[in-house]
Order: C-alpha cells, then sequence, then structure tokens
C-alpha cells in the first residue's frame, strides 16, 4: 500500500471547500474538524478556496437583459491546528467563513425596478467569520474506535445592503453557537462514520441607514442621511453524515449528505429610526447536499481524487439560488517539508426563476451558469 489512509483527511477536506463553496443560501467554508483525525502531536494546515461564479439574468419584467454577472469572486480562507492532548484525546482550534454573499444587479436591472416602483435590493455583501474549539475523546470499541466530538465556536457578521432607497449596513461581532457529533472508525480499513451536528446561531446587530436621494424625496429627509438601525436573524442549523473506507488497495471512496436548515431564514427583520420596521425576504427552503467520490494513492507521495457533488437550491422563487452540480479533482504531494493539496470544482448553476408574488424585487429568469472553485493548503505534523 503506498500512502496509509491516515494521510487522505486532508485531500478529502481540501477538494470538498471547492464544491462547498457553491453550496445553497450563504454557505461558504467549513471548518476543519477532520484534522483530529490525523497522526501527529501537532498538526497544522492551512489554505484558502478562490470561487468565481457567475450567475446573470436573462430576463427582467419579460425584457432580455445583458448586464453580464451580478455575483462577484471571493476567497474563503481555513485554518486548523490539532493540539493531541494523549493518545486518546485531542483538540483542535479552526477558522473559516462559513456564510458570505456578493451581488451587484446592473444598470439595466436597476431601470427595470426603477420603472416597476420596486425599491427592493440591487448591491448586498454578507462577511462572516467563525472561530471554533473541538475536541475529540476516542473509546476502543471492537475493532475499532469509538470517537466522540464536542466543542464551540464564536461567529461574527457584517451585513451591507444597498436599494434604490439607500444603504443598510448591520454587524454583529459577538454570537455563539456549537458542535456535537460521534464517529466510529477502524483504523486497518480506513473506515470512519461520522455524524456531526453544529448548532444556530442567532445574530442581533446595530448599525446605520443612509438614506438615497429616492428615500429623501419620499420621507422629506436630507439626501445622505444617516440613521440608526438594529435588527437580526437566525443563520441555520446543520447536520452531516459523512462515510469512507477503503475499497481495495490504495483505494479510498467516500460519501456525505448534508441538510441545512435554511428556511429558519424567511427574512432579515430590521427598524431604522424614522422610517419604522423594514425586511429583506428570503423565503429559503432547506438546503440538501451530497457527494461522492474516489480516492487513489499512486505512490508513497501522490494521491489523487474526484468527487460530484449535488446541491439542492434553497430558493421557493425570491431568487435565483438553483441547484448545483459540482464536479471536483484534486492531488495531495507529500514532501520532506509537508504536504501540498490542490483541488479545483467546475460548478453548472440549473435554469430557474424568481418572482414579485414570491417575495422578489422582480420578476426575472436566469439561464444555466457556470462556476468555478480553486483551493490550495499546505499541512504539516509535528
Amino acid at each position: 500500500m503506498h500512502m496509509t489512509f491516515k494521510g487522505w483527511a486532508a485531500i478529502v477536506v481540501t477538494i470538498a471547500a471547492a464544491g462547498a463553496a457553491h453550496a445553497g443560501g450563504f454557505s461558504r467554508g467549513t471548518a476543519n474538524t477532520d484534522i483530529l483525525y490525523e497522526d501527529g502531536r501537532v498538526v497544522l494546515q492551512g489554505g484558502s478556496t478562490y470561487v468565481t461564479p457567475s450567475r446573470a439574468y436573462e430576463t427582467v419584467s419579460g425584457h432580455s437583459v445583458s448586464d453580464g454577472s451580478m455575483t462577484g469572486s471571493y476567497w474563503v480562507p481555513g485554518l486548523a491546528v490539532k493540539i493531541g492532548i494523549n493518545d486518546a484525546s485531542s483538540c483542535a482550534l479552526t477558522y473559516t467563513e462559513p456564510y458570505g454573499a456578493s451581488l451587484e444587479t446592473g444598470a439595466q436591472t436597476q431601470r427595470a425596478q426603477l420603472l416597476a416602483g420596486r425599491d427592493g435590493s440591487i448591491a448586498s455583501h454578507l462577511r462572516s467569520d467563525e472561530y471554533g474549539a473541538t475536541c475529540a475523546l476516542k473509546l476502543p470499541a471492537g475493532p475499532g474506535n469509538l470517537v466522540l466530538i464536542g466543542g464551540v465556536f464564536l461567529q461574527s457578521i457584517d451585513y451591507k445592503d444597498q436599494s434604490l432607497l439607500g444603504t443598510l449596513h448591520l454587524g454583529d461581532d459577538e454570537a455563539y453557537g456549537y458542535r456535537l457529533g460521534a464517529a466510529y472508525e477502524i483504523p486497518d480499513y480506513a473506515l470512519r462514520a461520522q455524524i456531526l451536528y453544529r448548532s444556530a446561531v442567532d445574530h442581533e446587530g446595530d448599525g446605520t441607514f443612509t438614506a438615497s436621494p429616492l428615500a429623501a424625496a419620499r420621507y422629506g429627509v436630507p439626501a445622505g442621511y444617516t440613521a440608526f438601525a438594529h435588527g437580526g436573524g437566525t443563520l441555520p442549523q446543520s447536520l452531516e453524515i459523512s462515510l469512507r473506507s477503503g475499497i481495495a488497495e490504495d483505494w479510498l471512496a467516500f460519501g456525505s449528505v448534508k441538510w441545512t436548515d435554511w428556511s429558519v431564514l424567511p427574512s432579515l427583520d430590521y427598524v431604522v429610526t424614522g422610517f419604522g420596521p423594514q425586511h429583506r425576504d428570503f423565503n429559503f427552503r432547506d438546503g440538501w447536499t451530497i457527494q461522492g467520490g474516489l480516492a487513489h494513492s499512486f505512490t508513497e507521495k501522490l494521491a489523487g481524487l474526484v468527487s460530484l457533488t449535488w446541491d439542492r437550491g434553497v430558493s421557493t422563487g425570491a431568487d435565483v439560488l438553483t441547484d448545483t452540480w459540482t464536479l471536483g479533482a484534486g492531488a495531495q504531494l507529500k514532501t520532506d517539508i509537508g504536504n501540498f493539496q490542490i483541488g479545483a470544482g467546475l460548478s453548472y448553476m440549473t435554469a430557474g426563476m424568481q418572482g414579485i408574488a414570491r417575495g422578489a424585487t422582480l420578476d426575472a429568469t436566469v439561464g444555466g451558469d457556470w462556476g468555478l472553485g480553486v483551493t490550495t493548503s499546505y499541512s504539516i505534523k509535528f
């Protein structure tokens, strides 16, 4: 056998990142808790995923538009440090950006929105940060080990939404959640079955609303007037079941099913002083992500894998977050100074439509679109 299956966790996580960055709702990065299974008293891993989706309206209010892509490219960082306490227990410190969004509509779409008398969002940007600490305890059980997993994380968000009426900016620097899970592994067969739960996180944030000239004319306030704003919402809980196993010498099969409770966020509700209660509709349905793949060790130093991921779009007609299919491939190179991983995912976003009757700003359609994710990481053991 060329490469011990213990070293495959990093490459599976790396290529999964390229597909996960196209997941439904606002999902982006996932904390690398798989580092807890790596050999070594101290293990360090760091990397980044670059995603360039291309989503464009084909028609708006029944008319063809050519604004180009309304989705921006972005980076998703990931850092993890495992510290072994003893042979049976270890802890990991992790960082990632779990949620994010970047959307800017073009001039033709904004003109159609104005003519239709709709003053909803024309640009939205969401950023989040997650700092986590997760521990694992291994208990002998039959031919393998029962692994108990638990941890907490701190999550912050920064949200900016620009509409024809002005710009809303809200932030929350301190909200907490937790992880709980369990796994059973038989290292001799590279077998591991795991279930991992990530809690929902409630956010309440303060910020500002800066009025546009249109808002000034409508509400009788000076253009550029800034008012206090307060609002919040819940970012969803999730549950993931994963399985991986050696199936032949130097071959590993892996797969996972993940449920994300996006229906917990029907809207962002906020209050602006002088303007009263406001809301931004999402009307999401729950998300499902299914992934499967094969990995192969070519030599003691080189391994590769391929994967296919389906993500059920969370749209119910208030947006165009449709189903996504991602084909991924990756490789790992072991060297004397550490391991290098690289992966890429090509995503196809299916056609769809949104409607005012379902909470959208405008009636619009999109065709099938493409996105690309490229990810790299480096890991070293002590």
